[in-house]
């Protein structure tokens, strides 16, 4: 299977980014209900906003899809009407480099939930580095900021790695997945017990 993205992979990532984009914009109000002060628990949902890298990339396994996703998916979410400006972009920049550096560690090979759970956790790194920039993580204790980093890992671990891997999973049974990625091996195997009964 060629690495180099086609014409369909990137239409296929955009649409993805569209469909992100819009339950993120939801999300938002989600999110809001969910700042409870001193707990964090906000943070621990923060990891919804890395998935589209993710399940992107679980399905398209190719390079450069876990940003071009992320940074489709901000962009989408900002034409949306979301409440927090075009420093969106920036986020999805930070957020997808931080998804693609995961999988290109693991040179594109490894499509597991815990690799992706990973990819979520470097794309949290990203997004606290913008946190970090704009200063008001400064302002909290040390215990709360250590709260505050943990939760958005936790977050982003479960959200992007457990979750998107379960989502990819369930559209694989569909057959959708199979529009971007040609039939393997197991594939044709399957085929043949089939036929075989």
């Amino acid at each position: 299977m060629s690495k180099r993205l086609k014409l369909t992979d990137i239409l296929v990532t955009v649409v993805i980014a569209v469909v992100f984009s819009i339950i993120y914009r939801v999300w938002t109000d989600i999110y809001n209900l969910a700042k409870l002060p001193g707990i964090q628990l906000d943070q621990l949902m923060y990891g919804m906003w890395f998935m589209a890298a993710t399940v992107a990339f679980l399905i398209i396994r190719k390079p450069g899809v876990a940003f071009l996703a992320e940074v489709a998916a901000a962009s989408g979410e900002l034409i949306t009407g979301s409440p927090y400006g075009v420093e969106l972009l920036t986020y999805g920049v930070l957020q997808g480099i931080g998804a693609e550096l995961i999988f290109a560690a693991f040179l594109y090979q490894r499509y597991s939930a815990a690799a992706a759970g990973l990819a979520g956790v470097a794309a949290g790194a990203g997004a606290l580095a913008l946190d970090f920039f704009k200063g008001y993580l400064i302002e909290l204790q040390t215990w709360n900021l250590i709260l505050y980093i943990v939760m958005r890992f936790i977050g982003g671990y479960l959200f992007c790695g457990p979750l998107a891997y379960l989502l990819v999973k369930a559209l694989e049974k569909t057959g959708v997945t199979q529009l971007v990625r040609p039939a393997t091996a197991e594939d044709y195997q399957a085929l043949d017990r089939k036929n075989v009964h």
